[in-house]
């Protein structure tokens, strides 16, 4: 992963029409049996190929085969009883009908391991995967067996270092952990969230990612935002005990933000994912826009480590939003490489520019 500023989504693109319903979240598959199987490549292979052709450099799944994030993992595990369900608060801020952890938890199978090695088969580039972090999953549960969100946690990072290994071993480049309840539980991250985030990673050769936004564009996220005031200082809690972990990279929400760009100084020598995509608007940004956020960021990181993205999945988004704003995301980024290389744009860029202009 040579190429600077290599630009990556932050998790879920919008799936086709024909495998679920469009514009909604965690919305039920339309197929079922082998059709459904087959339904799902044929979309993994459709969001690849819209990546590419948007210039994507580190491109995923868009988590195409899976209809949440946390929840599509956790029903693979045994202990778990999606039938034996209840109303909790999660996040801090909204109630949702959860699973119930019923007996000790354990990775009896695979779960993203074949839906990796057929997305390895299909693209020479870098490939990230995501997986839910041990906070943010016990924190998507009823827990009616251990009765402790710290235990429980360190059962799910055992079982997450299972998974990660064996996705590292199907050709997974980086392995980003989506952890958006450190951005709310910031005691329980300090005292064993990280830590257990570190037992999620042990013994992996891949570059490893952590993932903490502010949530997708839903009415809780938003309305939750709405309180937090002109500046969003969370990281500011959790980033100092994040610079000296063993997380490659840190992945935040910038673009469209109150986030103070200046928090990147605190973990000062990771990696840093920016997230330069406002996914909570169907207005798709220009590539200037994202080449400003990335400036902005480039006077608090270094240019070999600034990786640009989206702010946070896009699932929820019509499809040709989300494909507008992925080239712009590239578009981007190309604006600022020949900033910091101070090359020339070939001929074909050139001329997609003077079309822009001219429109």
């Amino acid at each position: 992963m040579t190429r600077l500023l290599p630009t990556s989504t932050a998790g879920s693109l919008p799936k086709p029409v024909w495998l679920a319903e469009p514009e909604k979240l965690w919305s039920p598959w339309k197929l079922e049996g082998e059709a459904l199987a087959e339904s799902k490549r044929d979309a993994l292979s459709l969001s690849l190929a819209e990546q590419q052709r948007a210039g994507i450099d580190i491109v995923s799944d868009g988590e195409q085969t899976r209809q949440h994030f946390v929840t599509t993992f956790i029903e693979h595990l045994s202990g778990v009883d999606f039938e034996q369900r209840e109303t909790v608060t999660i996040r801090n801020r909204y109630e949702a009908s959860v699973p119930s952890v019923v007996g000790p938890v354990a990775r009896e199978r695979p779960v993203f391991v074949e839906d990796a090695l057929y997305l390895r088969s299909q693209t020479d580039r870098p490939i990230k995967w995501a997986l839910p972090g041990p906070l943010t999953m016990v924190d998507t549960l009823y827990d009616a067996h251990y009765r402790s969100r710290e235990k429980l946690a360190w059962e799910f990072a055992a079982i997450l270092n299972e998974e990660a290994k064996a996705l590292e071993a199907a050709g997974v480049d980086i392995i980003q952990f989506d952890e958006p309840a450190f951005n709310v539980f910031f005691d329980e991250v300090n005292d064993w969230g990280i830590a257990a985030l570190e037992r999620a990673i042990e013994g992996l050769k891949c570059e490893t990612a952590v993932h903490i936004c502010y949530g997708y564009g839903i009415k809780a996220n938003t309305e939750w935002k709405s309180t937090l005031g002109s500046e969003w200082r969370q990281y500011e809690e959790i980033f100092p005990k994040l610079r000296t972990s063993g997380v490659d990279l840190v992945s935040l929400e910038c673009h469209n933000s109150h986030v103070p760009m200046d928090l990147i100084e605190l973990i000062r020598g990771k990696k840093v994912m920016v997230g330069a995509i406002d996914v909570t608007t169907n207005r798709i940004e220009t590539a200037e826009e994202v080449a400003a956020t990335l400036r902005e960021a480039l006077q608090f990181v270094d240019p070999d480590k600034l990786y640009p993205c989206t702010n946070c999945g896009m699932a929820p988004l019509p499809r040709e939003v989300a494909q507008g704003k992925l080239k712009a995301l590239a578009d981007g980024a190309e604006i600022v490489r020949r900033d910091l290389t101070g090359s020339e744009p070939s001929p074909v860029q050139r001329k997609a520019e003077e079309t822009v202009g001219a429109s």
